[in-house]
């Protein structure tokens, strides 16, 4: 089973959570459902690298708000993890498990109800913050992009109805990827997220090409075990391209150019 987690101050979080708890048993302080369990937390979820020490669960979904400068109103999903130092939760250099099949089949999802979101951008974005230290998969589940929308129940409710939906369903496999290369909002990935054959594990942003080694190549190998294919954004690449494709030789990774 799955627990879906919320940090009580973040709003968008919270609201989710309240809207799904109404239909689950609380126990302690486990909300317990027939698909999943919730719990909602007193820390960031950016930091609850701590969650194993008291649930024991197959995965976690954070539902969680979404903010970004542009303002640009935004339904994301995406795994988490650090390439470089932990500024906002986590472990420096550290990734966590991804959960490609839910984010494909949330997206998708996402994705044919549209018509209710109309204002927003869907779209995954490549990975970042914390938490990176739970040893089984996880995921995060945003809405964006300001405290209006963080604080709009009906939207917070429409998008929880969705996650149930997604989750109250058997989930479909798919060949996992390794994403390599471009922007944060990696509209190439969500694409294929969309309407390709691949679900999707760690998305490497051009911007953290520089910061793949060896180590950090080999731990992102690690866990996302389950993946079979490499795809580039080969457009999405700078002047990484040469130094990914040296590193993908040493795996049996086939190699997919967008």
């Amino acid at each position: 089973m799955e627990l879906l987690i919320a940090y009580q101050d973040d709003p968008a979080g919270h609201n989710m959570a309240k809207f799904l708890s109404k239909e689950m048993t609380l126990d302690g302080d486990v909300f317990r459902g027939k698909y999943y369990d919730l719990v909602i937390i007193p820390t960031p979820a950016i930091a609850a690298d701590w969650l194993e020490e008291k649930y024991d669960y197959n995965g976690f979904v954070f539902l969680s708000k979404h903010a970004a400068e542009s303002g640009v109103l935004a339904l994301t999903c995406h795994s988490t993890g650090n390439f470089s130092d932990a500024k906002f939760g986590g472990n420096n250099r550290q990734v966590a498990i991804p959960k490609p099949d839910l984010q494909k089949a949330y997206l998708q999802t996402l994705k044919r109800n549209q018509s209710q979101f109309s204002e927003f951008q869907i779209t995954i974005e490549a990975t970042h913050h914390g938490p990176t230290a739970l040893s089984k998969p996880s995921i995060f589940i945003e809405i964006g992009t300001t405290e209006k929308q963080w604080n709009d129940v009906s939207l917070c409710n429409s998008v929880a109805t969705l996650v149930h939906q997604v989750m109250s369903q058997p989930i479909k496999e798919h060949p996992v990827a390794i994403c390599f290369g471009g922007t944060h909002y990696p509209s190439k990935f969500t694409d294929e997220l969309l309407e390709g054959k691949h679900s999707l594990g760690t998305v490497v942003p051009k911007h953290a090409l520089v910061l793949l080694d060896e180590d950090l190549f080999s731990h992102i190998l690690t866990q996302n075990s389950m993946a079979k294919t490499a795809l580039l954004d080969w457009k999405g690449m700078g002047p990484y391209k040469e130094k990914v494709l040296k590193l993908l030789k040493s795996t049996d990774l086939e190699v997919v150019k967008l």
